[in-house]
């Protein structure tokens, strides 16, 4: 089971992950929304395990403190996130976001993890770019790719710690060998496959070509 919010100010998505099994579910960047995610998880009788954020930027954390009170679940992120965390929520280069320091991660992830949802099985993929701790979780068919990949786009590298060269090698090392038919479940916009990126996106080679023909 999968619900898809879009939460706060900037459109992040807001994943709650659960075992239609055992009803233990997750919750992927909790961005905002605090009230209605809450809402959504007593509708679905669902028992939380884990607040995962796929990294420290604050519109896919705006509600953590809210729903991490709420349901006393453990946090979760990339070792190489927590420092930012420790100096308040990553304001994306000047970007307003809270002043106050978020909670700090109970778990700190790193690549190889394994987050069991009941039944469910994701893996970690530590995707350094777009944030020196940014990950993906990939199982059961789907990746939620967080701010690396995009349908036909990827993630800004133009923040503190971004790097355009480690977003592109993590891309291609770590989510293009995935199958054609894995989905994408992006930190913003829509879902697209690995296949669709592979081809169409301009980022990763892929796309029409525009040179005139004779």
């Amino acid at each position: 089971m999968i619900v898809r919010g879009v939460v706060g100010g900037m459109g992040a998505n807001c994943y709650i992950v659960a075992s239609e099994q055992t009803k233990d579910g997750i919750i992927i960047d909790p961005g905002g929304g605090g009230q209605a995610i809450l809402e959504e998880i007593k509708r679905l009788g669902l028992t939380i395990k884990l607040i995962v954020a796929t990294h420290s930027h604050f519109d896919h954390l705006m509600a953590l403190k809210e729903i991490k009170d709420a349901l006393g679940a453990p946090f979760a992120i990339h070792e190489a996130e927590a420092p930012a965390l420790s100096r308040g929520m990553s304001r994306m280069g000047g970007v307003g976001g809270p002043a106050d320091s978020p909670p700090q991660p109970e778990v700190l992830l790193k690549e190889g993890d394994v987050i069991e949802v009941g039944e469910l099985r994701f893996t970690v993929f530590h995707t350094p770019g777009h944030t020196p701790g940014g990950i993906c979780l990939y199982g059961e068919g789907i990746v939620f790719s967080g701010d690396t990949l995009f349908h036909q786009s990827i993630g800004r590298t133009d923040f503190p710690g971004g790097s355009m060269r480690q977003l592109l090698d993590a891309i291609q090392t770590k989510l293009m060998p995935l199958p054609d038919d894995t989905v994408v479940l992006p930190g913003h916009m829509d879902q697209t496959t690995v296949g669709e990126e592979r081809r169409y996106n301009p980022f990763l080679g892929g796309g029409m070509s525009l040179e005139e023909e004779d």
